[in-house]
């Protein structure tokens, strides 16, 4: 049964597929020896963007208290499959218009490919540097699947740089650590579980990302402990799936919440695991309820 053959998402009733939404161009940034690109925010009020002497996008107006975003991509992908939650947290309702940073992350999006296997503290490393130079101070990190394991790496390296954690769709599962799982749970989201516009977008970054680099990168996100690695994240952290996801099952999910000094567990009904380009307008809604509650002090639950 396909995962959207029940209850229907809001966002599928927008008829947001017809209307997908992309992003600009972004900057090409490099750091500590890797290559990658960044996108900043798009039109919203007072946070039209700029390069930085070194083309960095940078806000030109940011308000203080503007919420700020970073979006880290999985294994394989780019910040496309991004683009719409992207634009709903910079230009809807749902996060007060914040600040949003997504990656092409070395080797993934049509960037270089690095002459070696990178590791996921280096990727976080990057990133760092990158925001850095962006100029942010402060931000919350959401990771989608294999950037989960970057979101967590990220925290614990730069505790003063992130206020919250979200992982979306996070893996990997320890009792599915192999890649023939990986492969079967893949299989099965994108027969089952995701309209083929998502599919469209997933499999041509695939393509781009082409099989040795995929290949090369496998083992370094199927060996990465996200369970244990946790667990020392002293910022809120939230894991939010969707409803159907095949690759971050509930028991896994609410597993690593738990795990989390201050964890909370969230799911988006009748979605398979890219549920950030499913239903971006319910993420959104989940990601700032959650932000404002933290930063109210609330640990552990959602606001009602």
């Amino acid at each position: 049964m396909r995962c959207g053959s029940g209850p229907t998402p809001p966002d599928h009733a927008k008829g947001g597929y017809a209307r997908r939404m992309k992003l600009g161009g972004g900057a090409v940034v490099t750091a500590n020896g890797l290559t990658g690109r960044l996108y900043a925010a798009e039109a919203g009020p007072g946070q039209a963007h700029g390069p930085s002497k070194h083309g960095t996008p940078q806000p030109r107006t940011p308000k203080k208290d503007r919420p700020v975003f970073v979006l880290l991509h999985g294994i394989g992908v780019s910040h496309r499959y991004f683009a719409r939650l992207h634009l709903e947290l910079a230009q809807g309702k749902q996060a007060s218009g914040a600040v949003v940073y997504s990656f092409d992350l070395p080797g993934f999006g049509g960037t270089p490919r690095p002459g070696r296997q990178v590791s996921v503290g280096e990727y976080a490393a990057f990133v760092a540097a990158v925001l850095a130079e962006a100029g942010v101070r402060s931000c919350v990190v959401v990771g989608h699947s294999m950037g989960a394991q970057f979101a967590v790496e990220l925290a614990l390296q730069q505790p003063a740089l992130v206020s919250g954690v979200v992982l979306m769709g996070p893996v990997v599962d320890p009792s599915r650590r192999s890649a023939a799982w990986h492969a079967l749970g893949l299989t099965r989201d994108a027969l089952l579980c995701e309209a083929p516009s998502t599919n469209a977008v997933v499999f041509t970054d695939y393509f781009r990302t082409g099989l040795r680099w995929y290949a090369t990168e496998l083992p370094v996100m199927l060996g990465f402990p996200l369970e244990t690695r946790v667990r020392g994240v002293e910022q809120p952290v939230l894991v939010l799936r969707g409803g159907r996801d095949p690759i971050a099952r509930r028991p896994w999910c609410e597993f690593l919440a738990a795990q989390a000094p201050h964890g909370t567990f969230a799911e988006v009904p009748a979605c398979g695991h890219v549920v950030q380009d499913t239903a971006p307008s319910s993420v959104a809604h989940a990601i700032a309820r959650w932000a404002g509650a933290t930063a109210d002090g609330v640990r552990g639950s959602l606001p009602g």
